[in-house]
């Protein structure tokens, strides 16, 4: 059987990879390049925990919600190639002005919407000019609906008017990933929860759903906590009276769900 990572199980004691399915992580790692400046990004440990247990050196993480480059940084880091796409053109710039050039490892930018054939043709395109036939490893970490806006742009998913909207956009999204997908390698998705109208949405229980429609078999359900979530900092206290004072609990946690591409 192929090794999917890079891991010295020799020394596996010494491993820093996480092998659970609870995540408690205190605070996002500051370290090299993030900065934490967009709102709604995801603390660095996630994508670098993902890349070093599913990828190896030379492989080529995809990722479809590039944002403020987050998971583009830890690919960098980790010695991976990298394909990143986002609807917005600043996030490209940002991204690609901090990124290094390197003569072993690309990182190529692409402004699209991640939903259309013209993009999965760019980056295909991109694939091909490296010699590379497929992504090893997708890395998804789209809006949790509309709870934060992103753009205007109305193929952004944080523009979709509803769940069911937002998940029909989001199943287009996985199909692009689908096609640039390795056989038998992995996509990750990084997903919240929402509330509307007194009523808790399980967006990520909805995008499971989505990947297992196209075939991808689900192999890990991993739960994150939330701490220090820009929403709810230094609230504590008011978010505990309204949870007493309601039918509801305080969202605390999001979901890292790995799948397999038979």
């Amino acid at each position: 059987m192929d090794r999917i990572n890079d891991i010295d199980l020799k020394n596996w004691k010494e491993s820093d990879v996480w092998t659970d399915s609870l995540w408690i992580i205190n605070e996002r790692d500051k370290n090299g390049k993030h900065d934490g400046f967009y709102h709604g990004n995801f603390v660095p440990q996630v994508p670098r925990q993902l890349i070093k247990k599913f990828s190896k050196q030379g492989d080529v993480v995809l990722d479809l919600f590039l944002g403020s480059g987050t998971t583009a940084y830890e690919a960098e880091a980790l010695k991976r190639n990298f394909i990143g796409v986002d609807i917005v053109p600043e996030m490209i710039f940002h991204v690609e002005s901090k990124l290094d050039k390197h003569d072993k490892y690309f990182y190529e930018l692409l402004i699209g919407d991640s939903m259309s054939q013209e993009t999965e043709s760019e980056i295909k395109d991109v694939l091909n000019k490296h010699k590379k036939k497929s992504a090893q490893l997708v890395i998804l970490h789209p809006p949790y609906a509309d709870i934060i806006k992103f753009s205007q742009y109305k193929n952004d998913l944080s523009s979709a008017k509803s769940p069911s909207d937002f998940l029909q956009m989001f199943s287009k999204v996985l199909t692009t990933a689908k096609n640039l997908l390795e056989k038998d390698k992995y996509l990750a998705i990084v997903i919240g929860d929402a509330y509307k109208q007194s009523e808790w949405i399980p967006l990520g229980f909805y995008c499971m759903s989505e990947a297992q429609k196209l075939g991808f078999t689900v192999k890990s359900i991993v739960v994150k906590n939330m701490a220090g979530n820009r929403g709810k900092q230094n609230k504590e206290g008011i978010w505990k009276y309204r949870s007493l004072a309601n039918d509801y609990y305080v969202f605390k946690h999001e979901y890292v769900i790995i799948f397999k591409k038979p």
